[in-house]
């Protein structure tokens, strides 16, 4: 294969596509949650959270795509096993269990994304002054504004859930 030649070094490249592959890690993690609550929400709100947890999970799912992409586009091969994602995820994955509340799961989910905000956050800012790689931290400012969303809209249901 060709080496990548884009105006960054290598080893930059390397390290960016292996913050990348954790970024990746997490996200494949909040997608698997956001899918398994899909499936096993239950009660009152069974329906419209069914729904919503399908626009999450199908939102996270073209979001891990995207990462892997560019982890690809700055040369870095990807992880793609479970083992690889569960070693490198910051997400605990014990709180994925059945028999939690609507409230429980949206708490959940909503306490990984910001989890998962606050870390892109950071390496926007590494991407960028530490690496060199304005691309990469413009696709992660891009990324951060979904996660905000996604983060928001499970808030306004936390809150919803509060209320009652």
């Amino acid at each position: 294969m060709e080496k990548v030649d884009i105006g960054i070094t290598e080893k930059n490249c390397s390290n960016v596509a292996e913050m990348l592959n954790k970024l990746l890690a997490n996200e494949f993690a909040l997608y698997t949650k956001t899918l398994n609550y899909h499936w096993n929400v239950v009660g009152e709100d069974f329906y419209p959270l069914h729904l919503f947890f399908k626009k999450q999970y199908e939102e996270l799912f073209d979001i891990v795509d995207d990462i892997a992409e560019r982890a690809r586009t700055v040369g870095g091969k990807t992880i793609a096993s479970l083992k690889e994602f569960h070693k490198l995820s910051i997400l605990d994955e014990s709180l994925f269990g059945e028999g939690k509340t609507a409230y429980e799961m949206l708490h959940q989910l909503l306490h990984d994304h910001e989890a998962v905000i606050k870390q892109i956050r950071k390496d926007i800012d590494v991407t960028l002054d530490k690496y060199a790689d304005a691309g990469t931290s413009n696709f992660l400012t891009d990324l951060i504004e979904k996660q905000e969303k996604m983060a928001w809209m499970l808030r306004a249901f936390v809150v919803k859930r509060v209320a009652k």
